[in-house]
This record gives C-alpha cells, sequence and structure tokens, in this order.
C-alpha cells in the first residue's frame, strides 16, 4: 500500500500546527515551568504547544485518510499581510504606544480581505483598540504605554 496525501490543504495545515507547536515548545524551555497550582511562565506556553503539535499532527494524518480538493496556491500577499502586521506591532509598540500599534495592525491585516471596505476597517480597527485598552491596561493594569514616546 502506497502513502499518499489525499488532502493537501490537511497535509500543510498539520504540518503549519506541528512546526509552530515544536517552535513554541522549544522557546518555552528557557522559562521555569512550574506546576499546575503555581505555574511558571513556561507552563501556559509549554501547554499549549503541546496542543497544536497533537492538532497539527490529527491533521496531518488525516490529510492521508479523508479525500480533499487539491491546493489551488498559497495566498502569498494575504499572508504577508497578516503576518507582517503582527512583526510590525511587535516592533513598534515600545514606540508608538498600544493605541497606534493595534490601530496599524488591525487596518493593515483588515487590507488581507479581499472584501476590504474603509467604511468597516475604520469602526473595527477603534472597536478592538478601545476593547484592548480597557481589558489590557485598565483592566489587568499591565505596563503597556498606551501613547508611545514616538508621539508625547
Amino acid at each position: 500500500m502506497r502513502l499518499a496525501i489525499r488532502h493537501p490543504k490537511d497535509f500543510w495545515a498539520g504540518l503549519i500546527f506541528t512546526a509552530s507547536g515544536l517552535a513554541f515548545g522549544i522557546l518555552a524551555q528557557d522559562y521555569e515551568f512550574g506546576t499546575t497550582t503555581r505555574m511558571g511562565p513556561a507552563y501556559f506556553p509549554t501547554v499549549l504547544a503541546i496542543l497544536l503539535v497533537i492538532i497539527g499532527l490529527a491533521t496531518t494524518i488525516r490529510a492521508f485518510v479523508i479525500d480533499g480538493p487539491p491546493l489551488q496556491g498559497f495566498a502569498l500577499k494575504a499572508g504577508l499581510l497578516v503576518l507582517g502586521p503582527i512583526v510590525l506591532f511587535g516592533l513598534v509598540l515600545r514606540g508608538a504606544g498600544l493605541a497606534a500599534a493595534l490601530l496599524a495592525l488591525v487596518m493593515i491585516s483588515a487590507y488581507a480581505s479581499g472584501r476590504f471596505r474603509w467604511i468597516v476597517a475604520i469602526p473595527l480597527a477603534i472597536g478592538l483598540t478601545a476593547f484592548a485598552l480597557l481589558v489590557f491596561v485598565m483592566g489587568l493594569g499591565l505596563p503597556i504605554p498606551v501613547i508611545g514616546r514616538w508621539f508625547n
């Protein structure tokens, strides 16, 4: 019996999940794990990494069992418009502040959609930014600058 990939989308998705889980698991090992009752900084990333690897392996195995449509290609532009703003967010968060970094993240990521419209994206960006500020800065008290030093 010859193994053949019968569902290419599941195969590639499974590989991405597995690789992400392994990367997170490896990076989390530099921190203290702790216990279930006293979780260390590595506890949550390690548990998440294990779940990602399990989901990835299950999805990859499924690709050899269930038939699916052929892969049409990779949406490179859309992928870059989603992943690029995440990197940009990390680079500008301290200098621009949470509000500006989130507005940029949401607006650029929304542009990846084939149905992008400014009239929808702007209120979405403002609403998500306000929600994140309320939850993370006001609610949880995280020491993240709302307005960064670039705008002071």
